[in-house]
């Protein structure tokens, strides 16, 4: 991906160069004009095409941003009842993330949802401890977890 990138701003600067015109939308004419020619050439890099990647971590943080939203409301109805009836609660998640960076990054985005938090992740790198605030059902959240985060990571990182 950084190869791509670092290329299609070489043919940006190129193309500049070509044209004798050193503005900024000469130099974004000639950053689409990359964009084609990477598209065209896609199948001669090892990686996937960037932007797809690129449009994948912008929609791990919409995720984000959403089950953000989302966790605040819930923990702020759970905080104004007036009678206190939270199921606080630990359970484990098996996850099918396999490098450090991708479970550091679902700890994170886990621990960064209010009212989770991941207390441990085990020796094996497969099973992460999550502490919830308010809990019905765990397989609720685990499947939410895994459907939301743990896709949104996959798609970023294969």
């Amino acid at each position: 991906m950084a190869f791509q990138i670092l290329l299609n701003v070489v043919l940006a600067f190129t193309w500049m160069f070509l044209k004798t015109s050193y503005t900024s939308s000469t130099f974004f004419v000639g950053y689409l004009l990359g964009l084609l020619i990477i598209f065209a050439f896609r199948n001669c890099f090892s990686g996937r095409f960037y932007l797809i990647r690129a449009y994948a971590v912008f929609r791990l943080f919409l995720i984000f941003i959403k089950e953000l939203i989302l966790a605040n409301i819930a923990v702020l109805k759970v905080v104004l009842k007036p009678k206190l009836d939270m199921r606080p609660g630990i359970f484990a998640m098996q996850t099918v993330l396999e490098k450090d960076w991708e479970i550091t990054v679902l700890a994170n985005l886990i621990t960064l949802t209010p009212g989770t938090l991941v207390v441990d992740v085990s020796d094996d790198n497969k099973t992460l401890y999550i502490h919830a605030v308010d809990i019905e059902d765990a397989e609720d959240v685990i499947q939410g977890i895994k459907s939301t985060f743990e896709n949104a990571i996959l798609e970023v990182s294969r």
